[in-house]
């Protein structure tokens, strides 16, 4: 299989979040020659959208994603309202930086809350009240589906399939305002991933995040590995993500307290840029 172009390679900024700010984040990623970036959303407000907007655009980068919003499920109705103001005012800011998807994290279970069925019920509602604000401002809505372990707390969407199900029932049309990001980080483990990426196709699939999984796993959110340090078979699902049609970005997207956060961050640029031409 033939090495990964290197144009396609994008900085998730969490990778250097503890050592840089998002200008930082921006002048690196010219420096060293990567041309995709993905803001998170308090790095982003440190700076402020139309400021963030106007570096990106002189460094001649590519916003890949905004990180994110999401988190729609509320024990009380004004907990949901406040969710769908809060992911309104994501697009905007997505919208401001020219990202190419809002990525959205839906949310696990209320507070003191066993309905997990209600949990998706809620995601579904969320979703369906900003899609049209979406459609208007022009930016695509990215449901990334998290690993099982994090049902409860962080993503009641666990699946591809779950995700490409609420796509749809939301955009039934696929008229690409509506799609998936995946994260082989929380994608990798399922048997049914070829299938279901085969299933999204080209107008699903609006963001593609690689990292590894380590064994041990030392922490099951701070500890994911750099390509090519972990068990992830990143070849074989490029190789699925691509035949399904896909030609953007690859993500790279590291949570890593313990050993790549406390590195210099134009090293581990360095060692990204190696790494994916191998993955």
């Amino acid at each position: 299989m033939a090495s990964p172009d290197p144009r396609l390679l994008s900085l998730n900024t969490a990778t250097v979040r503890e050592c840089w700010n998002l200008a930082q984040m921006i002048e690196g990623c010219a420096r060293h020659g990567i041309r995709g970036i993905s803001p998170w959303r308090d790095k982003l407000d440190e700076l402020g959208a139309a400021e963030a907007a106007r570096r990106i655009l002189a460094a001649g980068l590519t916003v890949t994603g905004l990180c994110r919003g999401g988190m729609f499920p509320a024990r009380t109705q004004a907990g949901r309202k406040a969710a769908i103001r809060d992911n309104l005012k994501a697009i905007e800011d997505a919208a401001t930086i020219g990202a190419k998807c809002l990525v959205l994290v839906v949310g696990g279970l209320p507070a003191k809350s066993r309905d997990l069925a209600g949990a998706r019920e809620q995601v579904m509602e969320g979703i369906a009240a900003i899609l049209p604000h979406a459609r208007q401002c022009g930016v695509p809505l990215a449901i990334e589906p998290l690993h099982p372990m994090y049902a409860a707390d962080r993503a009641c969407v666990n699946t591809l399939a779950q995700a490409l199900d609420l796509c749809d029932a939301l955009d039934p049309k696929r008229s690409g305002a509506l799609g998936v990001a995946v994260d082989v980080y929380h994608v990798w483990w399922d048997p049914e991933l070829q299938a279901q990426i085969k299933r999204a196709g080209r107008k699903r699939i609006l963001a593609y995040h690689i990292c590894d999984w380590l064994v041990p796993t030392t922490d099951l959110l701070l500890d994911r590995g750099m390509m090519g340090d972990g068990v992830i078979d990143l070849k074989r699902i490029r190789s699925w993500v691509e035949g399904a049609g896909y030609r953007g970005f690859h993500e790279v997207e590291i949570f890593s307290r313990a050993n790549w956060w406390r590195r210099d961050p134009d090293e581990v640029l360095r060692i990204i840029k190696k790494r994916h031409r191998g993955c």
